[in-house]
């Protein structure tokens, strides 16, 4: 374990040390480069909220025909029986085409300051319209092509005149964006049997070994230092970005190309999105396309583990087949992190998946038949 150890820091300095020689290079290029694309979302709480929005959100997020070729929704990939994720190791979209990220779930996702393995965008209206555009995704060509299907649907015209009739007939992106968003903000995972547990005081909510697991949570196997408990309420992530080590091998010799590419495609202010999901290796760089700092090479976004029993495989990259397995690798993780071997018992380890699994919430906020599109 130590050796593993050492190997592992050594392999991680010689990655910094890469990027770094990539980026002296590239570094004044960078600088005024253009943000990120952003839709101009400006609502107050109680737009954003209403119900005839969210009821015009969910027949956008179960709709087939926004895509290009009528087989894909968002509900492909974010499925309501599958916590609102999709139980496959990377995204499948159009023709069956193959993404570089694993889906993460959907739930308590209003609760989140950066979306995307890599945080490339800050709110959920800004992320919203990206898989629609996405060629390896939704695959519309442009924004224009998705709303004239939307306004040959008579069904569409009535939903936003409810949900935005001061804005007729200029409907566009916008309101699209506004409201998938006031949809997936409703996908709520709460009364698990850790929360009734926990917050509840029902002793009864969760097993000995559950109980046993929790402490070691939130003590020496350091879960929670990435995936938080509050006083209050517990999101189980902290909402920074980790490298765990997963699948960075694979770009150690090709970082200054990769980095130099990431600059290129930001000066030319090309689809960020769009590149990380056709190219394996560039998807490796995690954080870094974001922000082009050589310490966040490699590093992803915290999940929340809300449901994460039901949400395998699991990384950015859903190369960890089962919790046990991700489990293992977290705590090697930890051990990197502090320096020594963080070592537990095999029956210390399944209290720790038995916690997990306490995770589970029964239903978001309503069974998840209900959530299907109306006829």
């Amino acid at each position: 374990m130590l050796k593993r150890l050492k190997h592992a820091r050594i392999h991680h300095v010689m990655l910094l040390i890469f990027a770094g020689f990539a980026l002296f290079a590239t570094t004044k290029a960078s600088e005024g480069l253009p943000k990120l694309r952003e839709l101009p979302i400006e609502q107050d709480e109680k737009e954003r909220q209403s119900q005839s929005l969210i009821a015009l959100g969910k027949k956008l997020f179960f709709d087939k025909r926004l895509s290009a070729n009528g087989t894909i929704s968002c509900a492909s990939c974010h499925v309501p029986e599958k916590a609102f994720a999709d139980g496959k190791p990377l995204a499948l979209g159009i023709h069956n085409q193959l993404g570089t990220r694993n889906t993460p779930s959907l739930l308590n996702a209003k609760f989140n300051t950066s979306f995307f393995w890599d945080g490339r965008q800050d709110t959920l209206e800004n992320q919203a319209l990206d898989p629609i555009l996405n060629p390896r995704e939704h695959g519309i060509p442009d924004l224009n092509n998705m709303l004239n299907i939307i306004q040959n649907d008579s069904g569409y015209k009535k939903l936003f005149t409810a949900a935005f009739p001061q804005d007729l007939p200029g409907i566009g992106p916008r309101h699209v964006a506004s409201a998938l968003s006031a949809f997936e903000r409703t996908l709520i995972a709460a009364n698990s049997p850790f929360d009734r547990f926990y917050f509840g005081g029902d002793q009864s909510a969760i097993s000995a070994a559950a109980k046993r697991g929790l402490k070691l949570f939130q003590g020496s196997a350091k879960c929670v230092s990435c995936h938080s408990i509050g006083k209050q309420s517990a999101l189980f992530t902290d909402n920074e970005f980790h490298q765990l080590g997963v699948g960075i091998s694979e770009i150690a010799n090709d970082l200054p190309e990769l980095t130099k590419r990431i600059v290129k495609l930001k000066e030319q202010n090309l689809s960020l999105d769009s590149s990380i999901l056709h190219d394996v290796k560039l998807a490796e760089l995690g954080r870094f396309a974001v922000t082009m700092r050589p310490l966040d090479i490699g590093r992803f976004r915290t999940p929340s583990l809300r449901n994460v029993a039901l949400t395998a495989p699991y990384m950015h990259d859903g190369s960890i087949p089962t919790l046990p397995e991700a489990v293992e690798l977290e705590l090697y993780y930890r051990s990197t992190e502090i320096g020594y071997p963080l070592i537990l018992t095999p029956a210390e380890k399944d209290d720790l998946v038995q916690f997990l699994e306490t995770l589970n919430s029964p239903a978001a906020l309503v069974p998840p038949h209900e959530w299907r599109a109306s006829d």
